[in-house]
Protein backbone atom coordinates (compact mmCIF):
# COMPACT_ATOMS: atom_id res chain seq x y z
CA UNK A 1 0.00 0.00 0.00
CA UNK A 2 1.26 3.47 -0.83
CA UNK A 3 1.41 5.69 2.28
CA UNK A 4 3.08 8.97 1.34
CA UNK A 5 2.54 11.85 3.77
CA UNK A 6 0.21 10.03 6.19
CA UNK A 7 0.65 8.85 9.76
CA UNK A 8 0.24 5.16 10.65
CA UNK A 9 -2.66 6.11 12.95
CA UNK A 10 -4.53 7.89 10.16
CA UNK A 11 -3.92 5.00 7.77
CA UNK A 12 -5.30 2.61 10.34
CA UNK A 13 -8.44 4.76 10.58
CA UNK A 14 -8.79 4.76 6.77
CA UNK A 15 -8.42 0.97 6.72
CA UNK A 16 -11.18 0.64 9.32
CA UNK A 17 -13.51 2.90 7.34
CA UNK A 18 -12.84 0.93 4.13
CA UNK A 19 -13.42 -2.40 5.92
CA UNK A 20 -16.71 -1.15 7.39
CA UNK A 21 -17.97 -0.76 3.82
CA UNK A 22 -16.73 -4.16 2.63
CA UNK A 23 -13.65 -2.74 0.93
CA UNK A 24 -9.90 -2.93 1.31
CA UNK A 25 -7.65 0.12 1.41
CA UNK A 26 -5.34 -0.47 -1.54
CA UNK A 27 -3.55 2.89 -1.60
CA UNK A 28 -3.52 6.18 0.29
CA UNK A 29 -1.21 9.10 -0.29
CA UNK A 30 -1.18 12.83 0.24
CA UNK A 31 0.72 14.93 -2.29
CA UNK A 32 0.35 18.42 -3.72
CA UNK A 33 -2.78 19.16 -1.72
CA UNK A 34 -4.61 16.00 -2.81
CA UNK A 35 -5.42 13.04 -0.58
CA UNK A 36 -5.96 10.01 -2.82
CA UNK A 37 -7.58 6.89 -1.45
CA UNK A 38 -7.95 3.82 -3.64
CA UNK A 39 -10.33 1.05 -2.57
CA UNK A 40 -10.52 -2.53 -3.74
CA UNK A 41 -13.21 -5.13 -3.26
CA UNK A 42 -13.85 -8.64 -4.51
CA UNK A 43 -16.55 -8.18 -7.14
CA UNK A 44 -15.55 -4.56 -7.76
CA UNK A 45 -15.87 -1.18 -6.11
CA UNK A 46 -19.10 0.67 -6.85
CA UNK A 47 -19.82 4.38 -6.72
CA UNK A 48 -21.80 3.98 -3.47
CA UNK A 49 -18.71 2.45 -1.80
CA UNK A 50 -16.61 5.46 -2.84
CA UNK A 51 -19.28 7.91 -1.67
CA UNK A 52 -19.72 6.27 1.74
CA UNK A 53 -15.97 6.03 2.39
CA UNK A 54 -15.48 9.62 1.20
CA UNK A 55 -18.10 10.95 3.63
CA UNK A 56 -16.66 9.04 6.60
CA UNK A 57 -13.05 9.90 5.80
CA UNK A 58 -13.97 13.56 5.30
CA UNK A 59 -15.63 13.66 8.72
CA UNK A 60 -12.62 11.91 10.26
CA UNK A 61 -10.24 14.42 8.67
CA UNK A 62 -12.32 17.33 10.03
CA UNK A 63 -12.02 15.91 13.56
CA UNK A 64 -8.28 15.29 13.10
CA UNK A 65 -7.79 18.84 11.76
CA UNK A 66 -6.01 17.34 8.74
CA UNK A 67 -3.92 19.36 6.34
CA UNK A 68 -2.58 22.87 6.39
CA UNK A 69 -5.38 24.63 4.63
CA UNK A 70 -7.35 23.43 1.65
CA UNK A 71 -7.00 19.95 0.19
CA UNK A 72 -8.88 17.71 -2.21
CA UNK A 73 -10.09 14.25 -1.23
CA UNK A 74 -10.34 11.67 -4.03
CA UNK A 75 -11.75 8.19 -3.36
CA UNK A 76 -11.76 5.73 -6.26
CA UNK A 77 -11.35 2.15 -7.41
CA UNK A 78 -8.07 0.91 -8.89
CA UNK A 79 -9.67 0.68 -12.35
CA UNK A 80 -9.69 -2.05 -14.96
CA UNK A 81 -5.90 -1.86 -15.34
CA UNK A 82 -5.39 -2.34 -11.61
CA UNK A 83 -1.79 -2.42 -10.37
CA UNK A 84 -0.52 -5.68 -8.89
CA UNK A 85 1.37 -4.71 -5.76
CA UNK A 86 1.22 -7.55 -3.26
CA UNK A 87 1.74 -11.30 -3.59
CA UNK A 88 -1.97 -11.88 -2.94
CA UNK A 89 -2.81 -9.76 -5.99
CA UNK A 90 -1.07 -12.27 -8.27
CA UNK A 91 -2.91 -15.19 -6.66
CA UNK A 92 -6.26 -13.39 -6.87
CA UNK A 93 -5.92 -12.58 -10.57
CA UNK A 94 -4.62 -15.91 -11.91
CA UNK A 95 -6.23 -16.35 -15.31
CA UNK A 96 -6.17 -12.65 -16.19
CA UNK A 97 -3.81 -10.91 -18.63
CA UNK A 98 -1.15 -8.67 -17.12
CA UNK A 99 1.68 -6.35 -18.13
CA UNK A 100 4.81 -7.10 -16.08
CA UNK A 101 7.93 -4.93 -16.18
CA UNK A 102 11.00 -6.67 -14.82
CA UNK A 103 14.76 -6.74 -14.95
CA UNK A 104 15.73 -9.94 -16.73
CA UNK A 105 18.07 -11.86 -14.40
CA UNK A 106 20.01 -13.38 -17.32
CA UNK A 107 20.66 -10.21 -19.34
CA UNK A 108 20.23 -7.50 -16.71
CA UNK A 109 18.01 -5.63 -19.17
CA UNK A 110 14.62 -4.21 -18.37
CA UNK A 111 11.79 -5.89 -20.29
CA UNK A 112 8.01 -5.76 -20.44
CA UNK A 113 6.08 -9.00 -20.68
CA UNK A 114 2.39 -9.11 -21.54
CA UNK A 115 0.70 -12.43 -20.94
CA UNK A 116 -1.75 -14.44 -18.90
CA UNK A 117 -1.10 -15.07 -15.21
CA UNK A 118 -1.19 -18.85 -15.35
CA UNK A 119 -0.08 -19.65 -11.79
CA UNK A 120 1.27 -18.09 -8.64
CA UNK A 121 3.48 -19.89 -6.12
CA UNK A 122 4.10 -17.97 -2.88
CA UNK A 123 6.93 -20.19 -1.63
CA UNK A 124 10.51 -18.98 -1.75
CA UNK A 125 9.68 -15.32 -2.28
CA UNK A 126 6.99 -15.98 -4.88
CA UNK A 127 6.90 -16.85 -8.56
CA UNK A 128 4.42 -16.07 -11.32
CA UNK A 129 3.98 -18.16 -14.46
CA UNK A 130 3.12 -16.11 -17.55
CA UNK A 131 1.69 -17.80 -20.64
CA UNK A 132 0.31 -16.64 -23.99
CA UNK A 133 3.16 -14.16 -24.37
CA UNK A 134 3.54 -12.31 -27.66
CA UNK A 135 6.13 -14.21 -29.71
CA UNK A 136 7.86 -15.65 -26.65
CA UNK A 137 7.69 -18.92 -24.82
CA UNK A 138 6.07 -19.17 -21.40
CA UNK A 139 8.13 -17.68 -18.61
CA UNK A 140 8.38 -17.88 -14.82
CA UNK A 141 9.07 -14.57 -13.09
CA UNK A 142 10.22 -14.21 -9.50
CA UNK A 143 8.44 -11.41 -7.60
CA UNK A 144 11.83 -9.93 -6.69
CA UNK A 145 12.47 -9.29 -10.42
CA UNK A 146 9.22 -7.35 -10.93
CA UNK A 147 9.52 -3.57 -11.00
CA UNK A 148 5.85 -2.92 -11.82
CA UNK A 149 2.84 -4.93 -12.89
CA UNK A 150 -0.77 -4.23 -13.73
CA UNK A 151 -3.75 -5.99 -15.23
CA UNK A 152 -4.42 -5.57 -18.92
CA UNK A 153 -7.89 -4.43 -19.92
CA UNK A 154 -9.75 -7.30 -21.56
CA UNK A 155 -12.98 -6.51 -23.35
Amino acid sequence: MSVRGLTPELLSEFEGVARSHGCELLQADFRSGTLRIVLDREGGVRLDHCEAVSKEVSALLDVEDFGRGRYTLEVSSPGLDRPLQRPGDYARFVGRRARVRRRNPETGRRETLIGRLAAFRPDGGGEVDLTELDSKQDVTVRLAEIEAAKLEIEL
